[in-house]
C-alpha cells in the first residue's frame, strides 16, 4: 500500500475529494495547505504578504519531502501509512517535488473547465487566494493554467471533475489508486507499465506523462476484432489529452503477420501525417503489437511506440521487452527489430470480452513464468484455478477473468522484467523465456497457426519437462505437476497427430537455433530452468511419440 496524492489547479476539488477518499479507505487525510498554515501560524494570504511566495514554496518543498517518506509520514501525529494527501495547486509544479510524490505513491491530477474553476473559487465562503488577487480572475486562471500545463501533464493519471460530484470523482480516484506501476530499464532509458482495472480512459494522460507532446499525431493500430470494442474509447482518451489520433486497421491473425501488412501500415502512416515526432500506439494482441512495433521501429528510421495489449498473452509476454517482428514462410519472427516502448498500459477489464480459449492461452504464459522463476506464482495458480459457474448468468470467460487479478499479471511481468533487464538483446539469460517455444513454434507452423500460441507453448512445456526427466535433470514428479496445472486450466498437454519427424524438421527453421544445434530450455524444478543444446534427436522424437505425435 502507498500514499494517494491529489494535485491539480485550485478549485478542482482536491480537498473535498481527498477527504472522501480518506473516509472510504479509513486513512488519515493531509491537506498540505492547511498543514503549512498550522506550522506558520497564519493563513496562506498572510504568508504571501509577510514572507513572499518564495518562502511559501520553500515550505511546500520541505513538506513534500517529509510526506514522501514512507511509511511514517511527517510527524508523530501523522505516523501512519498510507495517507491520502491533497497538495496545493502549485506544489508539484516543481520537478523535484513532483518526483518525490510520484515515488511515494499514486498521484492523480484533478482538472476542471475554466468557467467551473472560476465559479468554485468565487463561491461564497471560499477563502482569499493570493494568486487571484487581480482585477481579471478569469484571465489570471487561464495564464496560470498555461504556465503549469506541462507540469500537470507530466502526471499520468488525470480526472476531469467538471460536472461531477465529489462521490463520482472519489470513485474514479479509487479505481486509479488500485493500479500497479512497474518500471522497465533498458540501455536507452526506461518505461512504465501501468496495470489495473478501467485504465483505457487514461491512456492519453499516460502518454503525455511518457513524453508525447501536445498535439502529437498518434497512429492507433488495431484490428477488426478489437477496434469496434475499444477504439472509440481510446481515441476519446487520446483527444482529451490534446493528442491527434488516426485509426490504422490491419487484419487479425498470425497469417497476416507479414512484411506486406507492414507495408500497408507505412502507407497509412504517411496518409495520416505521421512524422518523426509522432507515436505508433498498438491496441490489440501480440500479433498487432509485433506488426505495429516493427513498423514503428522502421518507419522514418524509428518513431515512438506504445502498447495497450488486449489479450492476456500480450499483457504478460509480447508487450514487454522490445522484441518486434514478422514471419516469413520458413518460420516465425525471422524478420524483426528491438523497439522499446515508451509506455505499456494494461487494462485487465478488457479480458472480460476475450473468448475463454484466449484467456486460457494467456494462462500458459503465466504458468511459464512461474516455472521459470516464481514458485509462489505457480503455486498460487495451482490453487486459484477457475471453478464451475454458479449460474447460467456467468460466462466461461467471466469465470476465467475472475480467477485473475492485476497482482497476478504484475507478478508474471516481474519475472520477464528481471530477465529482459539483465539481457535486453537476447544474448544470454533471456533465452529462458523461450521455455516451451522450441516445440511450440514448430507446432504452430505445422498447424498453419490454427493452434494458438499459448496452446502450442503448453504442449512445448510438457515436452521440455519430459525431456528433462529423460536426461535425468528433473524428477518425474516435476513433469507430472506441470502437466497437471496445464490440464486444470484446460490447456492441451498432448501433441496433435503431426509426424514427429516433421515436428523436428520444423524446429530447424526456428530463429533460436544455433548453428546445427537446437537450443532447449529445460525445467529442473519449479523456479529453476537451464539452457542447453545437448538433447539427442532420437530422445526428442521418442518424447514426441509419447505425447501423441505420429
Amino acid at each position: 500500500m502507498s500514499h494517494i496524492v491529489l494535485t491539480g489547479f485550485m478549485g478542482t476539488g482536491k480537498t473535498a475529494v481527498g477527504r472522501e477518499v480518506a473516509r472510504r479507505l479509513a486513512r488519515r487525510f493531509v491537506d498540505m495547505d492547511a498543514e503549512i498554515e498550522a506550522r506558520a501560524g497564519k493563513p496562506i494570504p498572510r504568508i504571501f504578504a509577510d514572507d513572499g511566495e518564495a518562502a511559501f514554496r520553500q515550505m511546500e518543498a520541505a513538506l513534500c519531502e517529509e510526506l514522501s517518506v514512507r511509511p511514517l509520514g511527517f510527524s508523530e501525529t501523522l505516523r501512519v501509512s498510507p495517507l491520502v494527501i491533497a497538495t496545493g495547486g502549485g506544489a508539484l509544479v516543481d520537478p523535484a517535488n513532483r518526483a518525490l510524490m510520484l515515488d511515494s505513491g499514486t498521484v492523480v491530477c484533478l482538472t476542471c473547465a475554466v468557467d467551473e474553476i472560476l465559479r468554485r473559487v468565487s463561491a461564497t465562503g471560499d477563502p482569499d487566494r493570493p494568486l487571484l488577487d487581480v482585477a481579471d480572475r478569469r484571465a489570471e486562471i487561464e495564464r496560470l493554467l498555461e504556465t503549469r500545463r506541462e507540469a500537470y501533464q507530466a502526471i499520468p493519471w488525470q480526472v476531469d471533475t467538471t460536472g461531477l460530484s465529489v462521490d463520482e470523482v472519489a470513485e474514479r480516484v479509487l479505481e486509479i489508486a488500485g493500479a500497479i506501476t512497474l518500471s522497465v530499464r533498458h540501455p536507452g532509458g526506461q518505461y512504465p507499465i501501468h496495470i489495473g482495472d478501467r485504465l483505457l480512459a487514461h491512456v492519453g494522460g499516460a502518454l503525455r506523462a511518457a513524453g508525447v507532446p501536445a498535439g502529437g499525431r498518434i497512429a492507433l493500430v488495431s484490428n477488426p476484432v478489437v477496434a469496434p470494442l475499444y477504439g472509440r474509447q481510446v481515441e476519446a482518451g487520446l483527444r482529451s489529452a490534446g493528442l491527434r489520433p488516426f485509426a490504422c486497421t490491419i487484419p487479425d491473425g498470425e497469417q497476416h503477420k507479414t512484411l506486406d501488412t507492414v507495408a500497408t501500415l507505412y502507407d497509412r502512416f504517411l496518409d495520416g501525417g505521421l512524422d518523426r515526432s509522432g507515436t505508433v500506439l498498438s491496441l490489440g494482441g501480440g500479433v498487432t503489437g509485433d506488426i505495429a512495433g516493427f513498423a514503428a521501429a522502421t518507419f522514418m528510421r524509428g518513431v515512438r511506440f506504445a502498447q495497450v495489449p488486449t489479450t492476456l498473452l500480450a499483457m504478460v509476454d509480447a508487450s514487454v521487452g522490445g522484441k518486434t517482428g514478422v514471419d516469413l514462410p520458413q518460420g516465425k519472427n525471422l524478420v524483426g527489430a528491438f523497439k522499446q516502448p515508451a509506455l505499456v498500459l494494461i487494462d485487465s477489464t478488457v479480458l472480460r470480452t476475450l473468448p475463454p480459449e484466449e484467456v486460457r492461452s494467456g494462462m500458459a504464459e503465466l504458468i511459464k513464468h512461474g516455472i521459470i522463476a516464481d514458485p509462489a506464482l505457480f503455486a498460487q495458480l495451482e490453487t486459484s484455478t477457475p471453478q464451475p459457474p454458479p449460474s447460467a448468468l456467468h460466462s466461461p470467460s467471466s469465470i476465467l477473468h475472475s480467477s485473475l487479478a492485476p497482482s497476478q499479471i504484475s507478478r508474471a511481468l516481474r519475472v520477464k522484467i528481471d530477465v529482459v533487464e539483465e539481457d535486453p538483446f537476447e544474448h544470454g539469460r533471456r533465452a529462458v523465456l523461450n521455455l516451451g517455444h522450441t516445440v511450440g513454434h514448430a507446432l504452430e507452423r505445422l498447424s498453419d497457426f490454427s493452434l494458438r500460441h499459448g496452446e502450442a507453448v503448453a504442449i512445448g512445456m510438457v515436452a521440455a519437462a519430459r525431456i528433462a526427466v529423460k536426461l535425468g535433470r528433473a524428477d518425474p514428479s516435476l513433469a507430472d505437476r506441470i502437466e497437471g496445472i496445464l490440464s486444470v486450466w484446460d490447456l492441451p498437454v498432448r501433441c496433435p497427430p503431426f509426424d514427429a519427424t516433421a515436428i523436428w524438421d520444423a524446429m530447424a527453421h526456428d530463429k533460436k537455433r544455433r548453428g546445427r544445434s537446437l537450443r532447449w530450455i529445460l525445467p529442473r524444478a519449479i523456479g529453476d530452468v537451464e539452457i542447453t543444446e545437448d538433447v539427442p534427436r532420437d530422445l526428442v522424437i521418442a518424447v514426441l511419440y509419447n505425447l501423441g505425435a505420429s
